[in-house]
């Protein structure tokens, strides 16, 4: 079964421009604009109203407060139109760039109540994608370090992401360098345990197979799937799933099994003769995934990734004299 070219074929900005094709990023950037400056007639923001002249001008520089690998740059953009459309963007470094405590990665400049009424939400957001990117980065450097460079295995979120978040968190993924799994339920066929609940590995088999013929119907009815996966408990599943015909299955997804179950599953598909890969997931942190991308699977993926990822600082200092 032929995958569709994915998020994974694109340059960092190419990835940018598909994810927020779908206006999800403007959508969050409206909220955020409407839960700092409010709703039912937008009230601005009080303190700059109170404290500042229209006509003042500002100039300042957002800098890294810590070593970081930099990522939400290519948000900037859109929150300026949307929240201070009279700011300037100058910028000093790029998503994917590892940067150093002190480090300047923007400037603005423009009229004073904009910069800070745009500061909070350029700072939330590249705080926190930064902090995903950083993690993405060590996790891609242990598998480097513990299984060596040539190792094959990708590393890849999930959708473990924040509500509202995913197109940017999946973002700062790639950024780190990482790889995108599935956007959504929308994309790809990922059957799970749930789905395949209290079946023997024979009906789990009979169950694919169905849904492979579905998935190929729709296919041919020009439905875009991007892969077709299977997640499984254990190798008697695993073995059951290689008897389907060649085409089928893209992915199986080997779920909490240790590195001798993996490198047995590994043993199984090469003696079948089968193009599947095959992706590990869950239990996968810093301390187990050299071992793990040494067992020879194709794929990692990590929930951690972004729902243990915390955010990095950055901050605004500005340049005028007082």
């Amino acid at each position: 079964m032929s995958m569709r070219l994915d998020e994974n074929n694109l340059s960092l900005p190419e990835l940018y421009a598909k994810l927020t094709a779908s206006g999800l990023v403007t959508r969050l950037l409206e909220l955020a604009r409407d839960e700092d400056l409010g709703t039912g007639g937008h009230m601005g923001d009080l303190t700059c109203q109170v404290m500042m002249e229209p006509s003042q001008t500002s100039r300042a520089l957002l800098r890294a407060r810590a070593d970081l690998v930099v990522s939400g740059l290519a948000v900037v953009p859109e929150a300026v139109q949307i929240l201070a459309p009279e700011v300037k963007i100058d910028f000093k470094a790029k998503d994917g760039d590892n940067t150093h405590k002190g480090d300047t990665l923007l400037e603005l400049s423009g009229p004073s109540h904009q910069v800070l009424t745009l500061e909070r939400t350029i700072l939330n957001t590249i705080g926190r994608l930064s902090g995903i990117a950083t993690r993405t980065r060590t996790f891609r450097e242990t598998i480097e370090k513990e299984a060596g460079e040539g190792c094959k295995a990708k590393l890849l979120d999930t959708r473990k992401t924040t509500p509202g978040l995913r197109v940017l968190e999946k973002y700062a993924v790639r950024c780190g360098g990482g790889f995108c799994h599935r956007l959504g339920l929308h994309d790809a066929v990922l059957v799970k345990d749930n789905h395949l609940a209290g079946m023997t590995p024979t009906q789990v088999a009979e169950r694919v197979g169905t849904a492979i013929a579905k998935v190929t119907e729709l296919r041919n009815q020009g439905k875009e799937i991007k892969f077709f996966e299977v997640e499984v408990d254990d190798l008697d599943q695993f073995g059951a799933l290689l008897t389907l015909p060649k085409g089928g299955i893209d992915f199986v997804l080997l779920d909490n099994m240790g590195p001798d179950k993996l490198r047995e599953a590994v043993k199984m598909r090469d003696a079948a003769n089968s193009d599947i890969l095959l992706e590990a997931s869950g239990g996968v942190n810093l301390e187990t995934i050299g071992e793990i991308a040494k067992a020879g699977v194709d794929r990692i993926s990590v929930g951690g990734l972004t729902h243990q990822a915390v955010n990095i600082d950055v901050g605004l200092d500005s340049l005028d004299s007082p």
